[in-house]
């Protein structure tokens, strides 16, 4: 059934157009487009690659830590460790301190990924025809429009 028009001006502010939320939602599709050969490439699902860049960053958070950066409750990330670590990019280790927590490594390949991605933000600033400047900018709105929405929680050790 084709689109009619109404008889009535619809309101600016209900065009699917002007939504913020679809302009996001849209972008994190293109997103998601624009990593996936490059991830494939690697043998990573998006958010592996996300787990291996807080890995790259600092190696060695408890489990939890690593959730609340990611915003991944333990559901969703402990079969996502354990996929990695059977992939032999990382290991999980219980604290010698207090048993209950679990702390997450790289392992010497997933150390020697970090080389093999390093390709990866370049095609992305290259694809994206922004400057590297603009991109830093546009990345620093984005998480500032999200933090006034959904505020961070307080920050803890990630020890």
């Amino acid at each position: 059934m084709p689109f009619r028009a109404l008889a009535s001006k619809p309101n600016p502010a209900q065009l699917l157009d002007n939504q913020l939320c679809f302009a996001l939602y849209s972008a994190s599709l293109a997103m998601t487009k624009l990593y996936k050969p490059m991830l494939d490439s690697l043998g990573l699902t998006y958010p592996q690659y996300l787990v291996m860049l807080v890995l790259w960053e600092f190696d060695g958070p408890s489990v939890s830590s690593l959730g609340e950066r990611l915003n991944l409750d333990s559901g969703t990330l402990t079969p996502l460790l354990k996929r990695m670590e059977t992939a032999g990019w990382l290991v999980r280790q219980r604290s010698s301190e207090d048993e209950r927590r679990v702390h997450v490594w790289l392992s010497p390949t997933g150390k020697q990924l970090q080389t093999q991605a390093a390709f990866v933000p370049s095609c992305v600033l290259t694809q994206s025809g922004l400057s590297l400047g603009e991109l830093v900018a546009l990345n620093q709105q984005i998480k500032t429009l999200r933090d006034s929405i959904y505020p961070p929680a307080p920050t803890r050790a990630t020890t």
